[in-house]
């Protein structure tokens, strides 16, 4: 069974209600706001009775976040925001950012947090005109600094610490492969780790592309042994004064992946108590 530790608050999935309004739909409360890092762009703070979901997926690089918030996001209706996906997109662009981005990415360090922010904040106002409500966010924050940011905008109800050994994380990292025709992701990795010494086995299946994309795999610029390495060294010094942040907030649920998706997903929508949402979802489809 996954180690999990709840969060000392009790968890109800909330309406839905649009909670983003752009800068001049905040006039009318602009009091009721500073000027913040993000800029024009303000949340209205709202009941969490009144809106949906704003919640945070932690955990190191390779562990999952994107797999298991993008699952959620579509189970709840809630757009899932990976800044991870923001940097390759300005990555990919030809804007002023970057060359600069390409230089930290390579190096496995961490983005500043004034491009981060940047990037979050223009995503947030394109969502927003789309009519989106309520978000998942992975890949921010990673420090107390951007979580106090944050904090100042709007009110974040859940944070969810997804876990892996290191050694499982690295082997994840490198499997990973990208269709540079149809972008999809897939994993060439075959991973299963014997339990001992009281921990928990832990065995995930390869994800593998369908024929057509086989020759057509390739991989990401940073999934090399050594930047790997670096981005978790940097990652586990960051992550335990954040994890302490949100931990003293009563807002921290940690969970220890028992193996793939089909291992894991339902034991999580059970931690989450979304596990007969879920069913009821599945029956309506």
């Amino acid at each position: 069974m996954a180690a999990i530790t709840r969060f000392s608050k009790p968890f109800a999935i909330p309406h839905i209600r649009r909670c983003f309004y752009s800068s001049s739909a905040a006039a009318a409360v602009s009091n009721q706001h500073d000027t913040s890092p993000f800029g024009n762009y303000k949340i209205t703070r709202r009941d969490p009775s009144e809106r949906n979901v704003q919640w945070v997926f932690l955990g190191s690089p390779g562990v999952g976040k994107g797999t298991y918030a993008s699952r959620l996001s579509n189970l709840l209706g809630v757009p899932h925001i990976a800044t991870g996906d923001l940097v390759r997109e300005e990555l990919a662009s030809s804007g002023t950012l970057s060359k600069q981005l390409t230089e930290i990415v390579n190096q496995g360090k961490l983005v500043s947090d004034e491009i981060i922010i940047s990037l979050l904040s223009k995503r947030l106002e394109a969502g927003e005109t789309k009519g989106e409500s309520g978000f998942i966010l992975d890949g921010f924050p990673r420090t107390i600094n951007q979580a106090e940011i944050l904090e100042g905008v709007t009110d974040i109800d859940l944070v969810v610490n997804l876990r892996l050994p290191e050694s499982v994380l690295i082997e994840k990292c490198l499997g990973r492969r990208i269709c540079s025709q149809c972008g999809k992701n897939f994993n060439v990795a075959s991973i299963n780790v014997k339990g001992q010494n009281g921990s928990p086995g832990i065995s995930m299946a390869p994800l593998l592309p369908p024929p057509s994309c086989m020759s057509k795999l390739g991989t990401r610029s940073d999934d090399t042994e050594e930047v790997v390495k670096e981005r978790l060294r940097i990652y586990n010094e960051k992550s335990q004064p954040l994890e302490d942040y949100y931990r003293n907030q009563g807002k921290l649920m940690e969970f220890d992946l028992p193996g793939g998706i089909p291992e894991s997903w339902p034991k999580l929508l059970e931690a989450l108590n979304l596990d007969d949402f879920d069913e009821r979802q599945s029956v309506a489809a």
